[in-house]
């Protein structure tokens, strides 16, 4: 009699722990799903980004929400001046809690003025409108100078550029 009520209660203890083990697991089912997206952003009536993207996920009813563009995104940034600098990225995913876009995947940003990075991973702080890498990195100007190696932060306007170790080739010009 004893057996039995233990054999019972093991198997009856076992079918709990799987239910509880199946409850704790977090599963990452989007709250929200886009096909062809194209996205844009204003500010008082100026447009200040446009994104664009085969396919967007929206995790948003998560602790730590995040939006997944796992078919690569194209973003079209517009500064007051009227500059234009165009983000491509075979992946990118945003962090709504800490604004940080994590690019991946041939990610290429250029500007209207001809400056070039391209890099296998970069990420973007939107608050401070500032990206890094610790990836290699090449980046191409205007006058056809060149810097890369590992590891560069810059502003958004490539104003200012901080790199850890590169090479490259610098052109001058004589005014």
């Amino acid at each position: 009699m004893v057996t039995i009520f233990v054999v019972t209660m093991f198997f009856s203890c076992e079918s709990d722990i799987n239910k509880v083990q199946k409850l704790s697991k977090t599963s990452f089912i989007p709250s929200g799903e886009a096909d062809t997206i194209n996205l844009k952003y204003t500010d008082s009536g100026q447009i200040k980004s446009i994104l664009k993207s085969p396919k967007m996920l929206d995790y948003g009813n998560i602790i730590n929400p995040f939006t997944e563009f796992p078919k690569g995104i194209n973003v079209t940034l517009f500064d007051n001046k009227g500059n234009i600098t165009t983000i491509v990225a075979d992946y990118a995913i945003s962090y709504k809690k800490t604004s940080i876009i994590d690019l991946q995947g041939n990610v290429k940003i250029s500007s209207d003025t001809g400056k070039r990075l391209e890099t296998s991973q970069l990420y973007f702080d939107q608050k401070n409108e500032w990206f890094f890498t610790e990836k290699h990195f090449k980046y191409t100007d205007e006058a056809g100078g060149y810097l890369e190696g590992p590891g560069v932060d810059f502003s958004k306007d490539f104003k200012i550029f901080n790199m850890q170790q590169s090479s490259g080739e610098v052109n001058t010009i004589d005014q």
